[in-house]
């Protein structure tokens, strides 16, 4: 394997799951601010749009081709975004959601012990059971699906790894990926709407929608700062899925009647989700300076990039 990265005076950054919506703000992010060389790793070609960053093609469940990849780059930091998030496909396929949630995170985190670089792991708020959020930092993981517990068995490689760590733990994440393959809340009620077709939204959950700049922009604020420990990186509104298909339908200027409320039972699911999560985010905002967007704002800013991404 070839990696040719030439020598810089800047510190390096490297990203897994660059491909993903999270890994394409990153770089996206990474390369505007200027502060590091960025180094997008993901599994098969590139999918990322512009320059400013060198791609490197990476099999995460390949332990000897993480270690080589690590230690021929040696990365100041790794941000590890790459994972299985879809929970019911975790849930139906535990082999594969083990082999990309854990075993791939003990490969990447034995690689930055070697190079002694900060590692950030993004972590999720399904390691908690839902009967207590919104959650802090310091509240203690009770998964109630297989997704949530391979998170759990993730955060506790990286808690006790022999490197610099932190752990950026988030909610219900939703963006625009450059080709616009994958949906969110807010692109299902508004294509929904603009059909006049009726949909059912769940009441009885609660989140702190994150949007993927937010995450992704924290996540980097851990990284300049090297800042160690657990923090929570999500929105700062409180809302049920239904509050939320409610604000886009009104934002878009569609008929918010055509959202029906319903809970959680009418729904068949493979795997279980936890019922009111959400995180508290006084620690990011004290400790590294970060603010998120409201869900509003989230929305006007999809809304300028489905046009973009569409023209």
């Amino acid at each position: 394997m070839d990696i040719s990265i030439p020598k810089a005076t800047k510190s390096k950054i490297l990203i897994t799951g660059a491909n993903g919506l999270l890994g394409q703000k990153l770089v996206e992010q990474l390369v505007e601010r200027g502060e590091f060389v960025v180094i997008a790793t993901g599994k098969g070609p590139s999918r990322l749009n512009g320059e400013g960053f060198y791609y490197q093609e990476l099999d995460i469940t390949d332990p000897a081709q993480v270690d080589q990849v690590i230690c021929e780059v040696a990365p100041a930091v790794i941000i590890h975004g790459a994972a299985i998030t879809n929970v019911d496909q975790c849930e139906l396929n535990q082999e594969d959601c083990l082999k990309v949630n854990v075993k791939a995170t003990e490969y990447l985190v034995s690689a930055a012990e070697k190079t002694q670089c900060h590692f950030i792991f993004v972590s999720t708020d399904f390691i908690f059971s839902g009967n207590a959020g919104p959650y802090n930092e310091e509240a203690t993981p009770d998964p109630v699906n297989f997704y949530g517990e391979t998170k759990v068995a993730g955060e506790d490689l990286v808690r006790n790894s022999k490197t610099s760590w932190a752990i950026a733990r988030t909610v219900l994440v939703y963006g625009i990926a450059n080709d616009l393959s994958r949906s969110n809340i807010i692109l299902w009620v508004k294509n929904s709407l603009e059909v006049g077709k009726e949909i059912h939204v769940v009441n009885d959950q609660v989140r702190t929608p994150t949007l993927a700049e937010d995450l992704a922009l924290g996540c980097i604020l851990i990284a300049e700062q090297r800042a160690t420990g657990i923090f929570n990186i999500a929105g700062s509104d409180l809302l049920t899925p239904y509050e939320m298909a409610i604000q886009t339908a009104d934002y878009f200027g569609l008929d918010r009647n055509l959202i029906k409320e319903t809970d959680s039972a009418r729904f068949s699911q493979p795997a279980k989700r936890p019922m009111k999560t959400g995180f508290i985010i006084e620690k990011a905002r004290k400790q590294l300076g970060f603010e998120p967007k409201t869900f509003r704002t989230g929305i006007a800013i999809l809304a300028k990039q489905i046009i973009l991404a569409r023209s």
